[in-house]
């Protein structure tokens, strides 16, 4: 593909297309928020060396796909208009790109009211896999967007990075907790290291922006119990420490303790190799998928806490420097992880459907850390798949995962009916009419999907087939294993499916029964296909009515 570019001195041979959507905008696709750069160099940019912010995390940046080439359509303004949104992926469709990055989000609403859901549908009958952001609305449960099961869905998770301090005691001032503008205009933070609260509505920088307009020395940004151990890597202003809710109420004590109480930051730096890492970050939207229960939502997390990328100008004021990056965190990040990776998946078999680069994406994930203990979130404690999904991207092994669910655009059709839409919202999602009277309708559940959740009533029992298709070796037998969820029998048949040549297809049932006297909301597990070479894992939610 070559786009169009509206930029002056035209575009090159890494930015090959560059439009401008956004609305009540004219000119060209400017970046002024920064943020199209940074998502764009992570999902493709090339090589480059030295890159770092404030000399942290020193090294050679790279993109998932460095020899990707990128077109760029600009769609937020002083608005991100639905219009804009659809009519940039209608371009990108017609401009033949092969991947969807979408860092972009509107809450949970129907799909045929919502513009990425219907533009992605048309993006994946042209072959085109779209990746989305899950959004920044976590920890609490029921706040994706993006759910439509033909996107890819991303939440965020940290890498093995960190940038670190030790901070040893504190100021503070109850009566500014948030640090929001103005508010420490009367308050004699002179030379001091002041505590600020994480929250309330105002930026993590902006907290320190308030403490450097008023002469503090330094800050100390503290959790809420909801963010837990969440902590991020900002560029601040001034020197600056994100500590844990643990932390902090440590920090408050010793602050009531005293009445001279004092504090010393000591920077350590970059420090690579934390074990437990990835953890699911704070932020990142949470399932279920309100829209469609039937359909486990997130399908996967991915990098995006404290994430490195380029960046327009230089965060240091640096004038006379072109290699310009920033750190910066969010969903956002994640979702070019993703990107980045399914167009390398695509560039390696070009055969593959959307839906399958999706498979294998999410049934070769990661559910441990790199310290080979169960992923954690903000808690500290062990993440639900309502958090994970299937669990953490691992490239290498998407490129081989033995078997792969497929699902073609029309696929999707009884499924649409079967959330009872009527014809004409079916229509609006697949571009034609529909008439769903003549479609063979099925539960959400039973789509073949790579995951299962499953809505379980006090009483009965419930069977889903999925259709597999091996890509692994010829000749190669599968037996599956299971982790019921807790309230839950699961049984499957046949016990082992064996294959004799590639591109082979295999059906398999799965029947759950929910058990007696069971006093939870939901319950998670797992399926596993294993082979000699492969294990083809399948996240299991169980939602008991």
């Amino acid at each position: 593909m070559e786009g169009e570019c509206e930029f002056d001195g035209g575009c090159n041979n890494k930015l090959i297309g560059a439009r401008n959507f956004a609305e009540g905008e004219a000119g060209p696709p400017t970046d002024e928020e920064d943020h199209g750069t940074h998502t764009a160099s992570t999902a493709g940019g090339n090589y480059v060396k030295g890159a770092n912010v404030f000399r942290n995390a020193n090294g050679t940046a790279v993109g998932m796909a460095p020899l990707a080439h990128l077109a760029m359509y600009k769609v937020c303004g002083e608005v991100c208009s639905e219009s804009a949104v659809l009519a940039a992926m209608d371009a990108a469709v017609e401009d033949g790109v092969d991947v969807l990055s979408i860092s972009l989000g509107g809450g949970s609403v129907p799909f045929y009211i919502d513009s990425i859901a219907v533009g992605a549908f048309t993006a994946i009958q042209k072959g085109i896999f779209v990746s989305c952001s899950t959004g920044n609305e976590g920890p609490l449960y029921g706040t994706l967007s993006n759910e439509a099961p033909w996107i890819l869905t991303v939440g965020a998770s940290t890498i093995d990075r960190s940038i670190a301090a030790i901070e040893m005691g504190a100021n503070g001032n109850a009566s500014s907790a948030f640090c929001a503008p103005g508010s420490l205009k009367d308050v004699d933070v002179k030379g001091k290291v002041v505590l600020c609260e994480r929250g309330g509505g105002i930026g993590r920088t902006d907290k320190g922006q308030e403490m450097k307009d008023n002469g503090g020395a330094a800050m100390i940004l503290m959790n809420d119990q909801l963010n837990g151990f969440s902590t991020i890597a900002d560029p601040h202003v001034l020197p600056a420490t994100h500590v844990s809710f643990t932390r902090c109420l440590n920090i408050q004590e010793y602050i009531n303790s005293t009445t001279k109480p004092t504090a010393t930051i000591l920077f350590k730096g970059t420090v690579i190799g934390k074990p437990s890492a990835p953890e699911v970050t704070s932020f990142s939207s949470r399932g279920p998928n309100m829209q469609s229960f039937g359909i486990l939502k997130p399908d996967i997390i991915g990098p995006g806490v404290s994430i490195l990328a380029a960046w327009p100008v230089s965060v240091e004021n640096k004038p006379n420097t072109k290699s310009t990056f920033n750190m910066i965190s969010g969903t956002s990040m994640s979702c070019p992880h993703l990107s980045g990776i399914a167009a390398l998946l695509k560039s390696s078999h070009p055969d593959w459907s959307p839906a399958a680069i999706k498979s294998a994406i999410m049934t070769t994930a990661s559910l441990v850390n790199l310290g080979g203990k169960p992923i954690v979130d903000q808690t500290n404690t062990p993440a639900d798949i309502l958090a994970t999904g299937a669990g953490h991207v691992n490239p290498s092994k998407a490129n081989d995962p033995g078997l792969i669910y497929d699902i073609q655009p029309d696929d999707y059709i009884p499924y649409l009916c079967g959330l009872n839409y009527t014809d004409e919202e079916v229509g609006t999602i697949v571009q034609r009419t529909v008439d769903c009277s003549s479609e063979s309708i099925i539960v959400e559940a039973e789509l073949n999907y790579p995951s299962f959740s499953i809505i379980l009533p006090e009483s009965g029992s419930q069977t889903y087939t999925r259709t597999v298709i091996n890509v692994g070796p010829a000749s190669s037998s599968y037996t599956y294993e299971v982790v019921a969820p807790a309230g839950v029998d699961v049984s499957v048949k046949p016990s082992q499916i064996v294959f004799t040549a590639v591109s082979q297809k295999a059906t398999y049932s799965v029947t759950f029964s929910r058990q007696k006297n069971i006093g939870l909301q939901f319950s998670l597990g797992l399926l596993k296909w294993v082979s000699a070479q492969h294990n083809v894992t399948s996240p299991i939610a169980a939602i008991f009515e």
